[in-house]
């Protein structure tokens, strides 16, 4: 008899223990397929802003506009956040997450597929757009190009270029795509996060959570790695001949192959997206719960004599949380150390978000570098750097045990010092450009008070050239002029790279005795003073991205315990809210506007209209660029010194009772846990994920 029973007990563990293999390796394979899409969304994240130049060119855009398309992912995932946070925790979360992993790859391919449908990139006017034909037939030199004006030719191509422009504003879907990338990833961590926390061991959240967080960094590599690939590739590589292309990455009319990127970004979020549809949706529910819902099943008879009573109960519940949702809002901003902290974040993501979007651009304009230059460096040095600041200061915030008010005082204290470090870049900045007719006079003699309007010289007055060219060239004489015809030059060495013009009048002028006054394509490159410069800035950059990454889990601890515990999951999403509504949407907007107002010389759309700009002044661009993003860092300094003020006056002579609330807050089981580093882990983190 016992060894029956014996026996009946030991089938019934085999099974049992089966189980939990089963639910074990399915938790795990949720972790693995939630890696991926961690690393797929900030894969998709570096891409884009690292496209956003080449984006601006191709699709002939000013900044501000450029700015928009950015923007444009917050837009979709404001869309949808209030939905997937209420109604995402009650349906099939994996399957909801694949959903939102599929969504952001058609998303990204979407944002790629204009580069298919607008025909071939033309970077001049004499430029064909028929690979099979020479695109170096033709150059303004001061003796053809009057011959081409007299025929008519220039205004004949500009109205055939503008009838076959169909992509003008192809632009449309890349900013669809970009939004549809937003929503598709809004279900990613909220959910993802929840799953863990609700299926995970217990006290093993946070350590999944941060294996999450350090995965995701892969993204970011990967996305300047395909970023500084694509940016050497011409766009239209594969389609047209790559010899008689005659710009280089470092030209102002270049466009990288900024497509490629998206294509594979969105490839593999869609693969990604797999795993999730063959996911549980209770990997371990608890035993009790099983019983619990048999029991429920029994009872259902019971339960449908009382419907009325409780649909008239379902009613006074929705109208409680509704007055008791408005009169948690009502909390959360008459809380005023809330509201300070929430206007000084905002400042300050503002200014990351603003800088960290044309970025490229200013490396570009100030130091003569290319976009792919910067990528690399950028995600080679900068990304490593965060990440071990993240850690750090986690691991300071454990080790010295700060009270409140102590937390506060080291984010300042962190805030402060990468605002020095800011500051350092004024002092790098190059000197302006020498452009004969935008910031020198023709004959290279004389500055320019305003680029407008520069009357000919006597050396290029007989060209009858075309203002509104760019086609530049590097004199002899260290000045760059917009096009060969402006500086003079009457002949050229033809299709032989580099291309080099002779005879060029203007150079003459200002060039040395027996030089031979010529030119080559291009614009002239920068001294080398200002590439040391460059290499310095790098340093400084990361000394300036380690402190940022240094504060930023003060920065989210902070978000958290200034307000109820219970109101923690409130404070956070309205945050999140404020933050990508008037930071991740409107900062690339007014930064990308301010900037446009730095241009000196803007292209020419084949419909005569105002496209991208081709030449910024530098050094009003640099002023302005940073100018912006330290006054933000200032203003939100001055509101750090107001919030340790008030917190101050809040908790004197309560400090030695934070150690107990800091206790309650953990032990509440109806919050979220702590990890080891003293803080909430859950929307907290996945918010200073996104945008710290």
């Amino acid at each position: 008899m016992d060894q029956n029973q014996h026996s009946n007990n030991t089938a019934e563990e085999k099974p049992s223990k089966k189980r939990r293999g089963r639910l074990c390796h399915g938790f795990k394979m949720f972790l693995v397929a939630l890696g991926l899409s961690y690393i797929c969304k900030a894969l998709g994240a570096i891409i884009m802003k690292s496209s956003i130049t080449q984006i601006e060119r191709r699709f002939d855009i000013s900044s501000s506009l450029s700015g928009l398309i950015d923007g444009s992912f917050e837009i979709g995932n404001l869309l949808v956040i209030v939905f997937v946070s209420y109604f995402g925790s009650k349906l099939h979360r994996p399957k909801i997450i694949g959903i939102g992993c599929f969504v952001m790859g058609t998303g990204s391919i979407l944002t790629a597929l204009p580069h298919f449908f607008m025909g071939y990139y033309r970077y001049s006017k004499e430029t064909n757009i028929n690979p099979s034909e020479n695109s170096t037939s033709s150059f303004s030199t001061c003796s053809t190009y009057q011959t081409l004006s007299l025929n008519g030719t220039s205004s004949e191509m500009l109205g055939k270029g503008c009838e076959k422009d169909s992509g003008s504003y192809m632009w449309i879907y890349v900013l669809m795509g970009n939004m549809l990338r937003g929503i598709g990833e809004t279900p990613i961590v909220p959910l993802g996060i929840s799953y863990i926390d609700d299926f995970a061991k217990e006290g093993s959240s946070s350590v999944y959570l941060g294996a999450l967080h350090a995965v995701a960094m892969i993204g970011p590599i990967i996305g300047f790695a395909i970023g500084s690939l694509s940016a050497k590739m011409y766009v239209d590589i594969g389609f047209v001949d790559l010899k008689s292309i005659r710009i280089t990455p470092k030209d102002a009319r270049w466009v990288g192959a900024w497509w490629l990127g998206f294509l594979m970004a969105g490839t593999i979020s869609i693969i990604a997206s797999i795993p999730f549809f063959f996911l549980p949706k209770n990997p371990n529910k608890p035993q009790k719960e099983r019983k619990a819902s048999k029991t429920l099943h029994v009872t259902k008879t019971n339960e449908d004599k009382s419907q009325t009573a409780h649909l008239t109960k379902h009613g006074q519940n929705v109208t409680e949380n509704m007055t008791g949702f408005f009169q948690s809002m009502k909390s959360i901003l008459t809380n005023r150390l809330y509201v300070i902290f929430l206007a000084l974040t905002l400042l300050q993501i503002s200014s990351f978000i603003g800088s960290f979007t044309y970025i490229f651009k200013y490396i570009e304009q100030q130091y003569g570098q290319s976009t792919s230059q910067a990528n690399f460096l950028l995600g080679l040095i900068t990304v490593p750097t965060m990440a071990t600041g993240m850690l750090s200061g986690g691991y300071i915030i454990k080790k010295f045990k700060f009270t409140l008010v102590g937390i506060a005082k080291y984010s300042f204290f962190t805030s402060l010092i990468s605002f020095l470090f800011f500051l350092l870049y004024f002092a790098l900045a190059c000197e302006g450009k020498s452009v004969a007719g935008l910031t020198l006079t023709y004959d290279g003699k004389y500055p320019v008070a305003s680029p407008i309007d520069v009357p000919p010289s006597y050396c290029n007055s007989d060209c009858n050239c075309d203002g509104s060219q760019w086609e530049p060239v590097c004199g002899s004489n260290g000045v760059t002029y917009t096009s060969p015809c402006l500086a003079g030059c009457k002949s050229s060495s033809g299709n032989t790279k580099p291309t080099v013009f002779h005879n060029c009048s203007c150079v003459e002028v200002t060039g040395l005795q027996n030089s031979n006054y010529s030119a080559s394509l291009g614009e002239c490159p920068r001294e080398r003073s200002c590439t040391i410069k460059y290499y310095i800035y790098i340093a400084v950059q990361v000394l300036n991205s380690y402190c940022t990454a240094l504060g930023s889990t003060a920065f989210i601890m902070l978000i958290v315990r200034i307000v109820q515990p219970e109101l923690k999951s409130l404070a956070m999403g309205f945050h999140s809210l404020v933050i990508r509504t008037l930071g991740g949407i409107l900062a690339p907007i007014y930064f990308g506007a301010l900037i446009d107002r730095t241009c000196l010389k803007w292209s020419i759309t084949s419909c005569g209209a105002r496209g991208a700009c081709r030449l910024y002044n530098n050094v009003l661009f640099g002023n302005t660029y940073l100018g912006l993003a330290a006054t933000l860092k200032v203003l939100a300094l001055i509101l750090y010194g107001v919030l340790i003020s008030a917190m101050k006056k809040k908790y004197e002579g309560k400090n030695t009772k934070e150690p107990e609330t800091e206790k309650k807050v953990v032990d509440d089981p109806n919050l979220e846990p702590l990890n080891n580093n003293g803080h909430f882990v859950g929307s907290a983190e996945a918010d200073g994920e996104t945008h710290i």
